[in-house]
């Protein structure tokens, strides 16, 4: 279908988008999308229409952008055109936000020629709205889209929010500020990180206090480092210091963590390796472990749970990786998170930490795009209301089709002189939802997240020479669907709590 709207005329694909039926068309407008013709972007340009079409259609048409694995100049000249000057609902507004982030940071990766007057379009659009943000929640998307940039030139931005900006933008930016590889992690970034984390100049939540120390651990960290971070653990809150340690263990686990051997050199010292320093009583934990090894690949899951001192959980993430030949990519990581139970729990806020709003949201990345986060309830009103008029149906976070790889003529020389193109095309239908219920009458807590994928890679090969011609296809189909629930009630003591991870069978022809 995609092949076949790249070789279609403007008119044919627009007729198409006009005549197709309300359940079809986001998957055409996604088709239109992955196709990145100069006929089906002008196509789109002219069918769709911001001020007035369903918000669905407008988030299928920026999520298939931002998912783009070789966007074009076009495409972001596109994206950027619809979102300027426009009132837009606030949803799609933060989906083109974080979608212009992903286009510019992929176009700088593919470093094509001519099209820097567009990338610094976009890189100005997001700069320029974040200096002008006045909302704090306009302020962390900004931050989030210059998470998916990656950029360079944009770490002093991020490390200026981190350090001065309130607590949900300090969050947003630590967060963002991970997503860098090691080599842009400089002294600079890991001395603001130490700020942070020892809060040399003001308190800091204690999600953004762990994220600092997750940067120091995971980029080339010195001894000083991880021996400050150990022995910080004996002053802090028991469900924090318990899940930093937890953090510590599951990296001298993992063979492919770069602090491994430092570690295990430091944890030969008697005084910091024991059971008095390590026999924290919290029950927040953090594990990874490998769900595929082969030669050239590992793909591996990682389940962190934090938890208050009351036993009500603070922040859960479940992350599924692929690493490959020293390259990482998120191919899931959905973040579930919950703030200001405390005064519900009857804690006190720490002294010199400000009293968080009522909370409780969701954000994802998936293959390494950041999505915009979704709030379930904000404020104890619209938490009251939830809890009475929840439908108890999980919220949506990303459904659609992706393009994943896009390859075609590759022409590749054999050694008898003759010359083989390759086509390689491999789309993901993905749907992802999440749901959280809270009982307050019953004290407990229930999570769940579900993840349904359908793989299809079509490889065809073709030898065209004068005397012989041949093709070679390979058609291959994968579906999946992972769950993964989490239980709490925290009427007494201890606290229960039962995790569940299901996957069903593979189907694979």
């Amino acid at each position: 279908f995609i092949q076949m709207l790249r070789s279609a005329k403007k008119r044919d694909v627009l007729q198409l988008l006009r005549g197709a039926p309300k359940e079809m068309l986001p998957f055409v407008v996604e088709a239109a999308v992955a196709a990145q013709s100069v006929a089906s972007l002008a196509a789109l340009s002219d069918f769709l229409d911001f001020s007035k079409e369903p918000r669905s259609l407008l988030e299928k048409f920026l999520y298939a952008a931002a998912f783009s694995p070789r966007p074009s100049g076009e495409l972001l000249h596109l994206v950027l055109d619809k979102l300027d000057g426009k009132q837009l609902a606030p949803e799609v507004w933060e989906t083109g936000i974080v979608a212009v982030g992903s286009l510019v940071g992929k176009l700088c990766q593919q470093k094509l020629r001519g099209l820097q007057q567009e990338v610094e379009r976009g890189v100005e659009t997001i700069l320029g709205g974040l200096r002008g943000a006045k909302e704090e929640s306009e302020v962390v998307i900004y931050l989030l889209a210059l998470g998916n940039m990656v950029l360079p030139e944009t770490i002093p931005t991020l490390l200026d929010h981190a350090e001065e900006g309130p607590a949900a933008v300090s969050s947003a930016a630590v967060s963002a500020l991970r997503r860098f590889p090691a080599q842009h992690i400089s002294s600079k970034v890991k001395q603001a990180m130490r700020r942070i984390f020892h809060e040399k100049r003001k308190s800091y939540q204690k999600t953004g206090r762990l994220a600092a120390a997750e940067i120091l651990l995971d980029n080339e960290p010195s001894p000083m480092d991880i021996i400050n971070i150990l022995l910080a653990t004996t002053e802090m809150e028991t469900e924090t210091a318990t899940f930093l340690l937890q953090k510590v263990q599951t990296s001298l686990r993992a063979d492919h963590h770069p602090a491994r051997k430092i570690m295990k050199d430091i944890l030969r010292d008697p005084r910091i390796n024991n059971y008095d320093f390590f026999s924290k009583a919290g029950i927040s934990s953090s594990f990874s472990g490998p769900l595929t090894v082969t030669q050239d690949l590992l793909s591996t899951f990682g389940l962190d749970l934090l938890f208050l001192e009351g036993g009500f959980l603070r922040k859960s993430v479940s992350d599924f990786s692929l690493l490959s030949h020293g390259q990482q990519l998120r191919a899931a990581q959905v973040t579930i998170e919950a703030q200001g139970m405390e005064s519900m729990l009857g804690e006190n806020v720490l002294e010199g930490e400000e009293e968080p709003e009522l909370m409780a949201g969701m954000s994802a990345v998936f293959f390494d795009v950041q999505l915009q986060p979704i709030v379930f309830f904000q404020g104890y009103t619209d938490l009251m209301a939830k809890v009475l008029l929840s439908s108890g149906e999980p919220t949506s976070v990303v459904k659609g089709n992706l393009l994943l790889m896009d390859h075609h003529q590759v022409v590749i020389p054999l050694q008898s002189g003759l010359q083989v193109a390759i086509k390689l095309q491999g789309g993901l239908g993905l749907d992802i939802s999440a749901n959280m219920d809270v009982n307050i009458w019953e004290q407990d807590l229930k999570t769940s997240i579900s993840a349904r994928g359908s793989l299809a890679i079509d490889f065809q090969a073709e030898l065209d020479a004068p005397f012989l011609q041949a093709t070679m296809r390979s058609q291959t189909e994968v579906e999946t669907s992972i769950h993964f629930d989490t239980m709490l009630r925290f009427s007494g003591s201890p606290v229960l709590m039962c995790l569940q991870l299901r996957e069903e069978k593979i189907p694979y022809r």
